[in-house]
């Protein structure tokens, strides 16, 4: 088979194998992006953000004024106490110091544990 001459039958079968392989792509990417917690309940409004600690910027990147914004899946305990957080987004010398900062959160009690998405920006230019 010539490589650079191809029938009507193997256009469309590349064609095919490249839109599953795209489609795989979403299904995995859409499956790993966090929707709500199973631990929280359904209705149950957003837990009040009681103690917050900023973040400290790393001294590098501020220094080469890098910032961004990095997203963080927080783990919350039902005394308010946040128990994990992981990122899911951002730059990850950003998301170490975001995490550290984040675990000293302390949240509103509640029932149950939860889990929250947080969004934490860094601007080197504040």
């Amino acid at each position: 088979m010539n490589p650079a001459i191809l029938s009507d039958h193997e256009v469309g079968s590349l064609r095919f194998g490249v839109g599953m392989a795209l489609l795989a792509c979403l299904v995995v990417s859409f499956a790993s992006v966090p929707v709500r917690s199973q631990t929280e309940d359904a209705g149950a409004p957003d837990r009040k953000l009681i103690l917050r600690v900023e973040p400290k910027y790393p001294p590098t990147l501020e220094r080469l004024y890098i910032g961004g914004v990095v997203r963080l899946q927080v783990d919350i305990a039902p005394n308010g106490n946040v128990e994990g957080a992981q990122l899911l987004g951002g730059n990850p010398i950003l998301g170490q110091s975001a995490i550290a900062a984040v675990k000293q959160w302390k949240y509103a009690p509640a029932k149950t544990k939860t889990r929250t998405v947080e969004r934490l920006e860094f601007d080197p230019h504040k």
